[in-house]
């Protein structure tokens, strides 16, 4: 069965970095479409960043910039690189793929920025 597991998350001042990773397993990670989505408290859940089989990136205006995404295929695992954090960034981070019949969640790992 697919499973998503994220790792990487804490609390940051206000322009620091954090990595976030995410171990895939389950399904042939190499050719799906990888994504980061982000949940602040009391707000709906928002793409942060995709990335495809071959590569090629997306990213919400918000973080256009700051935040990079990348993947290992060697590892079945992705990764978003977070630079100039801001207190807004704060969320619990999601990783997220989807087929034709549903998408896949992670459970989550919390991102605080805060001085």
């Amino acid at each position: 069965q697919v499973q998503l597991v994220e790792s990487g998350g804490g609390l940051v001042q206000p322009g620091g970095s954090l990595r976030l990773s995410c171990a895939a397993s389950g399904f042939i990670f190499s050719i799906y479409v990888m994504a980061w989505y982000r949940q602040a408290p009391g707000k709906q859940r928002e793409l942060v960043a995709t990335i495809t089989s071959g590569d090629s990136t997306n990213y919400a205006d918000s973080v256009k910039g700051r935040f990079t995404i990348s993947r290992d295929n060697a590892k079945n695992t992705v990764y978003l690189q977070m630079n100039s954090l801001k207190p807004e960034d704060t969320a619990v981070y999601y990783c997220n793929t989807y087929n034709k019949l549903r998408d896949y969640w992670g459970q989550g790992t919390q991102v605080t920025v805060s001085s």
